[in-house]
């Protein structure tokens, strides 16, 4: 595997939502085999260029991690029952397809048990639309869970791994059984 990418979509730097990606990635990292830290891209710090007009080479870093992830955790708050419009601004900025061939795991942090189905019902759909493959339900954390975070992200990584497994060897040999087309010479009559 390439890389293992958290997506931290709070605008507010250390946030519980930071703490939630970051020990999801690693959680889920230690069961697919991945030794090395997560890469974390934090929009709290990217959030001013995002909304500049003109390209930012740091939210071109970010976007060029994110979109060359093998394994993604995508993290927001629940605001207004869905992610933070910051997470939607970094999307956008990525073209249609950027996230073909990523395995990509939505995450929500809320306050209320009653938003849990914005997970499936907003994140989700947006991360299927720029072409990631999102194998298993998204989390929804609530945030009454950060104190017991090793129990309740151990279960998940348990039960989702082996699919993240199965996806990532799958695109593994998907890239090295893909046939490169032939150049096409001219044709003459």
């Amino acid at each position: 595997m390439s890389s293992l990418v958290a997506l931290v979509g709070n605008p507010r730097g250390g946030s519980r939502t930071r703490l939630a990606a970051v020990a999801a990635a690693e959680a889920l990292g230690s069961r697919i085999g991945h030794a090395a830290p997560p890469e974390v891209v934090d929009l709290s710090a990217l959030g001013p260029h995002l909304f500049t007009p003109g390209p930012s080479p740091s939210v071109e870093v970010a976007l060029e991690l994110v979109a060359g992830s093998s394994v993604l955790v995508v993290a927001s708050p629940t605001y207004k029952a869905t992610y933070t419009g910051l997470l939607k601004a970094f999307l956008d900025r990525l073209p249609g397809g950027a996230l073909t061939g990523t395995v990509a795991l939505p995450l929500l942090v809320m306050g209320d048990a009653r938003h849990a189905l914005a997970v499936e019902l907003h994140l989700r759909p947006v991360l299927v639309e720029l072409g990631a493959l999102v194998p298993t339900p998204g989390l929804a954390l609530r945030e009454s869970e950060i104190p017991e975070l090793d129990r309740v992200l151990g279960g998940w990584a348990d039960r989702v791994a082996p699919q993240v497994i199965a996806q990532v060897a799958a695109q593994a040999t998907a890239q090295v059984t893909t046939p490169v087309p032939a150049p096409q010479g001219k044709v003459t009559a």
